[in-house]
């Protein structure tokens, strides 16, 4: 088996909160979707920053280890962290209108995320922001990187911030509830696309959520995370056949509807 692209075990803390995170152990591997789901609160957010190294934003503390490729990026220094951001590690946020600047067009955004890690520009930056649209299902063509962020709707713009987030091909992606503000057909269209970066580019994706449902649906794997701690961490189907924690038994009790992954997993 190839190694995992990343492994953690990690302690966090906030000023006043000292067990943000508890000893987190959690590692994912190449082109899988590793699905993190608790309730507000319990740390999810606090893990992406973390693995990002932008917990000191929030003045969080970190402990531990966290290996990306074989390297521990905690002890990197913040030029070093530059140079991962967004090339090797890559972060899609829940609120894209407030992610994107209003005041700048959707092409110029895409340009400068390509020359934080490229050299190059012109013809060959503008080929591949195109590309980048085409492979998140936006239109790839110069009109539309000419808008601004009104201008689109709020799946368009979370698309956008997806495009920027893989233009670089990063072997990691988090996803931080990233269809918390989307209406349900939306939501089931960023879903599929996560999935479908994964399959082409080989991509490793921590797909962040409070709906295990939705989780569930693209994930090889599901954590549960309850008070600052991962409670249980397997496939999606053993999640659902045989629930080990008891909080992993009360989500999955207050689901409308428990889904089949046993029955889904025969009929492939």
């Amino acid at each position: 088996m190839l190694p995992p692209v990343l492994t953690m075990r990690l302690s966090a803390s906030y000023p006043g909160k000292p067990d943000a995170l508890k000893s987190v152990s959690l590692d994912i591997a190449k082109g899988e979707i590793m699905g993190l789901v608790g309730q507000s609160g319990c740390g999810k957010s606090t893990l992406s920053l973390a693995i990002m190294r932008l917990l000191h934003l929030k003045n969080g503390k970190l402990r531990g280890e966290i290996e990306l490729n074989g390297r521990d990026i905690l002890r990197l220094n913040e030029r070093q962290m530059r140079a991962l951001r967004g090339k090797e590690i890559a972060l899609v946020l829940q609120s894209p209108m407030s992610s994107l600047n209003p005041a700048l067009r959707i092409g110029t955004q895409m340009e400068e995320a390509w020359r934080v890690h490229r050299q190059s520009s012109g013809p060959q930056c503008r080929e591949e922001v195109l590309q980048a649209l085409a492979d998140v299902a936006l239109p790839a063509d110069p009109d539309f990187l000419r808008r601004r962020p009104s201008q689109l709707s709020v799946g368009q713009a979370q698309r956008v911030l997806i495009a920027m987030a893989i233009l670089h091909r990063p072997g990691l992606l988090i996803a931080d509830e990233p269809t918390s503000a989307l209406d349900i057909i939306t939501q089931a269209e960023i879903l599929d696309l996560f999935a479908t970066l994964s399959a082409k580019f080989g991509m490793s994706v921590l797909y962040i959520s409070h709906d295990l449902l939705s989780v569930a649906t693209i994930s090889n794997r599901v954590a549960v995370m309850h008070q600052g701690e991962i409670v249980e961490c397997r496939s999606t189907a053993e999640i659902f056949r045989d629930p080990q924690h008891e909080y992993t038994r009360k989500l999955i009790r207050a689901l409308p509807v428990v889904p089949n992954f046993e029955a889904r997993a025969a009929s492939k």
